[in-house]
């Protein structure tokens, strides 16, 4: 029996940075406007060190607020200094490449076009950096549909597979003449998931770790899926032994946003099942 890690798994730059920016302002004041990251463990362990969470700004008479990593509109900003608000500035560099594309595209007299999830944080934040009036794509039928312009500007969300972003632009090149892509993809990103396919092909289960709520640990369970037995896992509370019986190799991997410990505690309990 063998457990092996991918390559790359875990924390990427910009979760790091925003989990040092949190823990610099932690003073049982500071508040995140949403949760800082997608792990609801790390965002627990912060609330222990003194980094609450607000939904809204309007939970929020004075103190220090800190944008998290997967940014907001400029509105939000306005808001905050409107309120007298100290505010701390957690926001992926990735994410805020993306968005000030978006600005700029828009500002150039382009069509700009979104591919990633309508619902999630990061695409909100870019479109409305697109002074809403970006269209946000999540499939190639999408696509299809999108009416023809003068001139088309492409971004993605960061942690869109590649494959995907390719799929969805290959559906957009006849909707103009005048064209632009900006692959906002986080290089962080294209490594996980290579890393997760590369390791999946090799063994018998993948595990994959991370919030249920993050894109990126979902969108890693998908493609290990299409290669082996995949169980996409929160911590290792939710690991079963019996999925374990007659498995030779477990492979791990681990969204941009699981911290280090809970890839830890995953590991030794696969090696502590296996040894029984």
């Amino acid at each position: 029996m063998e457990v092996i890690l991918a390559e790359y798994l875990g924390f990427c730059y910009g979760v790091k940075r925003a989990i040092k920016i949190a823990r610099e302002n932690a003073d049982g004041k500071s508040c995140t406007l949403g949760p800082i990251i997608h792990n609801p463990q790390m965002v627990e362990r912060l609330k222990d060190e003194g980094v609450n969470v607000v939904e809204n700004l309007s939970d929020m008479k004075e103190g220090t607020i800190i944008i998290r990593s997967h940014g907001v509109g400029p509105k939000v900003y306005e808001e905050a200094k409107m309120k007298g608000l100290h505010i701390v500035d957690a926001t992926c560099p990735h994410v805020k490449k993306a968005q000030l594309s978006a600005k700029k595209l828009v500002e150039e007299g382009y069509q700009v076009v979104i591919i990633g999830e309508k619902n999630h944080p990061e695409v909100k934040s870019i479109f409305e950096w697109s002074n809403n009036k970006a269209v946000i794509l999540e499939t190639e039928e999408e696509a299809k549909q999108l009416s023809s312009c003068q001139k088309l500007g492409i971004v993605s969300q960061t942690t869109v597979s590649g494959e995907r972003f390719k799929k969805i632009v290959e559906k957009l090149i006849d909707k103009s003449n005048e064209i632009k892509i900006l692959r906002t993809i986080c290089t962080a990103t294209d490594q996980r998931q290579a890393a997760a396919i590369e390791l999946a092909q090799r063994v018998d289960l993948m595990l994959v770790i991370g919030g249920k709520n993050s894109a990126n640990t979902t969108r890693l369970a998908q493609l290990c899926k299409e290669k082996c037995k995949t169980y996409h896992i929160e911590t290792a509370e939710e690991l079963l032994p019996e999925w374990l019986n007659q498995i030779e190799k477990i492979g791990i991997t681990a969204g941009a946003s699981t911290p280090d410990w809970i890839i830890l505690e995953v590991q030794n309990k696969c090696q502590t099942i296996l040894k029984k």
